[in-house]
């Protein structure tokens, strides 16, 4: 760290330039460090593999040696391949690429031998485990080893290092609220460091209806929300419902909201979002993956992490850690009768286990690349909270503890940021909250969906499965496709979770199609038109009056022809004027409830009506429409107040930010003020 005579000005305190020299001596340690790992771990395995022969231990020494450099001249060569043909040679490299350089290095060495390559290959997944449990046991896990691989990355050469980067560091679904424990509870230390030494502040910004990921992503990135009324939804203009997280659904979402001056449209990357804000380059973001057919930047980051012979192990054994994890925190509220709970199943044991394992080591990789590279500005979306918040609580223990190993993510981030060939300032944000309560269907025995069916005594289209984390898997493995993987193979998880959406996209076997976007529940009428208040009530005169007397609704919306309205059981809201009838029904959500739901109700791709759940103040308890214990999507606790940890110089609002679209010009300003947007091509008009 620079003292503060030799400090650069411009960058934040307590983020300096690591010193070459100590680096190289670093380097020279772990490679000797690597060699006799590797070399122990070598002798286990001959130990252990009968058709292992050797004349001593003389060769196996030497011949572990010569493995690592044979892997530093052959390992680039097997990425560089494994990216131009696809993810089937990322997957053949991280198989058998330890065993081709195990094979050349007993060729050139003699004295040992295997009876078959196949042995050979058994021989190189054994020793790369050994080698790596070895590490893990000398060095208390193998978080450092993975940091100092990214400090390895070579510095590129930029025209412009006068003008500093940003990253931003969403923490999806954190908010102010846990936020605030975090950095007080000293669960986040990095974090905590800024704020000690007064580089950073940490402020609440109000979430726009609804608060959910692609409707503040959209936001943030975009300028704008509309067009995105829930997760999911029926879509008049296709004739069918479009959900957030699915690649070809993206790029129609993204397209209408792009203006050509997204946040990253100048030298910007987006890694792991739903959209790009038009960076020009993109990892793993969701409606890039339909256009691009993958990316072969992601596929050499995966190859490069994977082809190493620590990689693979080292991803299995976080992600066998991380199932195990899960299980046990499962069964541990089960014993305990932890309540609220929900079923915690296998499947989403192996979605939390990718999120926060492979998928956050990915995504701090290309980070780090791109930083090296010297990209401007930098959004990066870490799921791993939000992921376990939604199927264990957002403020129960395994939620929280997330956030440490997020906050090791910043620390291994600030390093790579001090070789940057620029100096990068952290911009750490969250795009909503989320709130707590037993789901609608287990607390009353019914879904949305059969409830307005009892109610109209209609047909209903409904799909109120949790499909938000298969999205993520989603991105990876059309990122990795290659130009020879067939069509739509990165939608098949998705479609196993919710096979009856995919079935019924056209949503014309039903007179009301019902979704669910976690505590608040849409209604369409499929057709063309939006129908208003009147016409519902008309065409169903039960539907509104009883949805608002049911005990785990609190209120409904509607255009009617008067504007936007919300209905209580006791009462209702006029939301352009602000009179009240009766009980106002939105009287425990806070000031900012009006506008945001009145925006919202606004939209021309709004439902004929939104359904909030239930809002207990006394608890902050609501009702998710999906099988969640956390949620996130209308009104009601945390699930709106969302955060921005910024630097004090280049952000500090007078007042609190109101919705993703404000955020949104605030994080274009600091931009600006860096020197970025100044040669950006004229705006379009958004379709």
């Amino acid at each position: 760290m620079s003292s503060p005579a030799t400090a650069d000005p411009r960058r934040p305190a307590g983020l300096g330039r690591t010193a070459p020299g100590r680096l190289v001596v670093a380097d020279l340690v772990r490679l000797l460090l690597a060699w006799g790992l590797t070399f122990v771990a070598w002798l286990l395995a001959a130990e252990l593999l009968s058709d292992f022969t050797y004349t001593s231990w003389w060769p196996l020494f030497i011949a572990s040696g010569v493995t690592g450099l044979l892997g530093m001249i052959v390992r680039p060569i097997l990425v560089s391949l494994a990216a131009a043909i696809g993810w089937i040679a990322v997957a053949l490299a991280a198989l058998f690429g330890q065993a081709l350089l195990m094979q050349l290095a007993l060729v050139l060495v003699p004295g040992a031998a295997f009876s078959s390559f196949w042995w050979t290959v058994a021989a190189a997944w054994l020793t790369s485990a050994l080698a790596t449990l070895l590490l893990a046991v000398l060095t208390a896990g193998t978080d450092e080893s993975f940091s100092a691989s990214l400090l390895r990355l070579k510095p590129g050469s930029i025209d412009d290092p006068e003008v500093d980067g940003v990253v931003f560091v969403q923490l999806d679904g954190v908010s102010f609220e846990v936020m605030q424990w975090a950095l007080q509870g000293g669960s986040m230390p990095t974090l905590r460091s800024w704020v000690d030494q007064s580089s950073h502040a940490l402020h609440d910004w109000i979430v726009q209806m609804p608060c959910t990921t692609p409707a503040s992503q959209q936001a943030i990135l975009h300028g704008s929300a509309d067009g995105v009324p829930a997760f999911r939804w029926y879509d008049r203009d296709l004739g069918r419902v479009l959900v957030a997280n699915h690649p070809g659904d993206a790029v129609i979402i993204e397209s209408r909201a792009s203006t050509g001056h997204g946040l990253l449209a100048d030298d910007g990357a987006s890694i792991s979002n739903l959209f790009t804000g038009d960076a020009p380059r993109a990892s793993m973001t969701m409606s890039r993956v339909e256009l691009t057919r993958g990316s072969r930047r992601t596929r050499e980051v995966f190859a490069r992490f994977m082809v190493h012979p620590a990689g693979l192990v080292r991803s299995m054994v976080r992600a066998l850690v991380e199932l195990v994890r899960e299980r046990v925190q499962a069964a541990r509220q089960r014993r305990l009768d932890v309540r609220p709970r929900v079923h915690r199943s296998w499947t989403f044991a192996a979605l939390r286990a990718f999120s926060n394992g492979l998928l956050r080591d990915l995504n701090t990789t290309v980070a780090s690349e791109e930083m090296m590279r010297g990209t401007r500005s930098i959004y990066i979306d870490y799921v791993d909270y939000d992921e376990v918040a939604h199927h264990a609580g957002a403020t129960r223990i395994e939620s929280l503890s997330t956030l440490t190993g997020l906050d090791q993510v910043m620390n291994i981030l600030e390093k790579v940021g001090e070789r940057a060939p620029r100096t990068y300032h952290f911009v750490v944000l969250s795009d909503h909250g989320q709130s707590q309560g037993e789901p609608f269907t287990s607390r009353y025995g019914l879904s949305l969906s059969d409830l307005c069916r009892s109610l109209t005594r209609s047909s209903i289209t409904g799909h109120e499965g949790s499909i938000e984390g298969w999205g993520r898997v989603d991105s990876v493995l059309g990122d990795l496709e290659g130009g020879h993987t067939p069509v739509g193979m990165q939608r098949a998880a998705s479609e196993r979770v919710d096979r009856k959406l995919q079935a019924s996209d056209s949503a014309n076997d039903g007179e009301l199609v019902v979704l669910a976007s976690g505590n608040v529940g849409v209604v369409y009428v499929p057709g063309g038109e939006r129908l208003l208040l009147e016409e519902v009530e008309q065409r169903w005169p039960d539907l509104v009056p009883g949805l608002v007397a049911h005990p785990g609704i609190g209120f409904v919306s509607a255009l009617s022809s008067r504007g936007p309205v919300a209905i209580g059981e006791h009462g209702r809201r006029d939301l352009t004027t602000g009179v009240v009838e009766g009980i106002d029904p939105l009287r425990h959500l806070g000031d900012h409830a009006p506008a945001m739901l009145a925006a919202a109700t606004r939209m021309s791709r709004a439902p004929e009506l939104y359904v909030n759940s239930l809002y207990d103040p006394r608890t902050m308890d609501v009702a998710a429409f999906e099988p969640l214990v956390g949620c996130h999507g209308g009104l009601g606790g945390w699930q709106d107040r969302a955060f921005v940890f910024a630097p004090r110089q280049l952000f500090s609002p007078s007042e609190t930010v109101m919705g993703g679209d404000e955020l949104h010009r605030h994080l274009v300003a600091i931009l600006t003020g860096l020197g970025h947007r100044t040669h950006l091509p004229p705006a379009l008009t958004p379709p």
